[in-house]
């Protein structure tokens, strides 16, 4: 999260307490490839020396995080691990855990920022912040437009498999919305593997004109492209190197956090709009 205050604690490393973070190193030390550990694994996967591993081993263990395992010497995490988790995966859905991500781009890294998923050759918009007046164009939640034209459409086209990327596109009429619009499909195609390499989509006026976009793709627990995410500028305001590199570090860190919220909650955590499935 950005923080522009000298008082938060991605700036102060007052802020920052050192036991709270060992305790996570310990729950992490644990993982589907070893599920159970001794004090000295948990030490040694975790960076702690032992005699600091099995004191917090051993809390963990009297909170209820972590049980012996009877008859040897290891410990295991707990069901109530969940709990820690439990609160987000409640928490609604994809569009949900972006709004605040989005909130925290616009208006220092954009002038709007959106969450799109894919839908019969539409980007349909599920998420939107915008700060007023910065665009001519607004887009609200449910609104729609082509994704052949849209940058967030191409991120997600993109990481479909190529037939798929052809059913979106030859779904709905591809028309010339400026003079910078692809709207060839072979044109488009070879436009979707640069994308693919690079990781991110970038739009100079192609859906609007004057307007300047770069766009990245969220994936689903299969690793699947399920929405997408966008940072908008007026062209006014930036040229559009400059855009580019300012804004997608941004925009691939809010995609893969939510990737990440998808992935780790088995896509509790997703959108009720499925897509398209050719």
């Amino acid at each position: 999260m950005m923080v522009a205050s000298g008082d938060q604690p991605a700036d102060n490393p007052k802020n920052f307490v050192g036991s709270v973070a060992k305790v996570f190193q310990v729950l992490k030390a644990f993982g589907p490839d070893l599920p159970e550990l001794t004090i000295a694994e948990a030490a040694a996967r975790s960076g702690h020396d032992r005699g600091t591993a099995f004191r917090l081993v051993h809390t963990l263990a009297s909170l209820g995080y972590l049980a012996a395992v009877p008859g040897t010497r290891k410990f295991r995490l707990t069901l109530k691990c969940l709990e820690l988790g439990f609160s987000a995966l409640a928490a609604r859905d994809l569009p949900f855990h972006a709004l605040p991500l989005l909130r925290e781009v616009v208006p220092e890294v954009s002038d709007s920022a959106s969450l799109g998923a894919l839908d019969r050759g539409d980007v349909v918009y599920l998420q939107r912040v915008e700060h007023p007046g910065a665009q001519p164009l607004s887009r609200r939640p449910g609104s729609r437009t082509g994704a052949y034209a849209a940058a967030i459409g191409h991120a997600l086209l993109a990481f479909l498999p190529k037939d798929a990327q052809i059913a979106h596109l030859e779904a709905a009429p591809r028309v010339k919305l400026s003079e910078r619009t692809v709207t060839d499909l072979d044109g488009l195609l070879a436009k979707l593997e640069d994308i693919r390499r690079r990781g991110f989509a970038v739009s100079d006026g192609e859906n609007a004109y004057g307007l300047r976009t770069v766009a990245a793709p969220v994936f689903d627990a299969s690793g699947a492209p399920v929405a997408g995410v966008s940072l908008t500028i007026n062209a006014a305001r930036m040229e559009v190197d400059a855009f580019v590199a300012a804004a997608a570090p941004h925009v691939l860190r809010i995609a893969g956090e939510l990737s990440d919220a998808a992935r780790l909650s088995l896509d509790a955590i997703g959108v009720a709009h499925q897509g398209f499935r050719p």
